[in-house]
């Protein structure tokens, strides 16, 4: 199994009615603005400790679960609404740094909620760094109706179990899914990884540390206008990241291209793409290395 070359150590911090989890790398150093790492959808904050394992320099590194996600509790709900993230951020960053600016790094769905937030609090991000955050396709105001009734259809169907999440009878049955997902995966990282994205049940099956809540879709529609409005924002230089292979145009066929992304960088004051080669979405599972190479170059400028 893997083994880890930085262990971290878990803090759990009162906020907004849950008790959220992060964890951390290192310690405070004077200076040094803290780097706090937010993960994607169904993805959780020890995703990240390839990357931290192959930066060089040391550094005071923060990662939380998202609420829903991994050791963060939380009440009950049936549904997650996407300027929560932005809210419980806000929190974080007041606990890590009072009023003092932060890096931000922020994967897929981190990624979106990283760029959103360094335009709403652009006096709060030195540097940010997008992993594939690449929001989502235009919608039309026509489509809000069926958004809404699917929405509640899907609310519907969450306590029948409809949308529940696959189990597993090992912890070595996580890492063959992980593998399955990810073919750039390798064996000692997914095992290493499946005890930290998963864990075992009462009836000794082993869950995923995510809620299946999290697969309701969006009630309101993703308007492009209002992101690029606050994509104008911001103000600390962002370097976007992505892989070379073509999933994109494998999820979306077409409602989302690659260019139109790049596109709507072009509202960003200060942006540079930088491409990750031999790695998929995961690219900070596929070359920690590469990446961890771009990031202390980026935030060292």
């Amino acid at each position: 199994m893997y083994q880890a070359q930085r262990p971290s150590r878990s803090e759990f911090v009162p906020f907004r009615h849950m008790r959220y989890h992060l964890r951390h790398w290192g310690t405070p150093q004077a200076g040094v603005p803290p780097l706090v790492l937010v993960h994607g959808w169904m993805d959780v904050s020890a995703s990240f400790q390839f990357v931290v394992d192959a930066l060089q320099a040391e550094r005071w590194i923060i990662a939380p679960d998202w609420r829903g996600y991994g050791l963060t509790e939380g009440p009950p709900t049936d549904n997650y609404w996407f300027p929560d993230y932005l809210a419980d951020l806000d929190h974080i960053v007041d606990h890590l740094a009072g009023d003092q600016p932060i890096d931000l790094l922020g994967h897929s769905m981190g990624g979106n909620v990283a760029m959103m937030y360094a335009g709403v609090r652009p006096e709060r991000i030195r540097r940010l760094i997008n992993l594939e955050g690449f929001g989502m396709p235009a919608t039309r105001p026509a489509q809000a109706p069926g958004r809404y009734a699917q929405w509640m259809d899907q609310l519907k169907s969450l306590p029948r179990g409809d949308l529940a999440l696959t189990t597993y009878d090992s912890a070595s049955g996580v890492a063959a899914r992980l593998m399955k997902t990810n073919p750039r995966l390798s064996a000692d990282k997914a095992e290493w990884l499946a005890r930290h994205w998963a864990a075992p049940q009462a009836d000794g099956r082993w869950a995923v540390l995510g809620d299946a809540a999290h697969k309701i879709v969006n009630a309101q529609l993703y308007r492009v206008d209002e992101v690029q409005a606050i994509f104008q924002r911001i103000s600390a230089p962002v370097l976007a990241v992505e892989s070379t292979d073509k999933h994109f145009d494998v999820w979306w066929k077409g409602r989302y291209t690659l260019d139109e992304y790049h596109q709507r960088l072009q509202a960003v004051p200060q942006v540079r793409i930088a491409e990750v080669a031999d790695a998929g979405h995961m690219l900070h599972h596929d070359q920690p290395q590469a990446l961890a190479a771009l990031i202390e170059d980026f935030l060292a400028q």
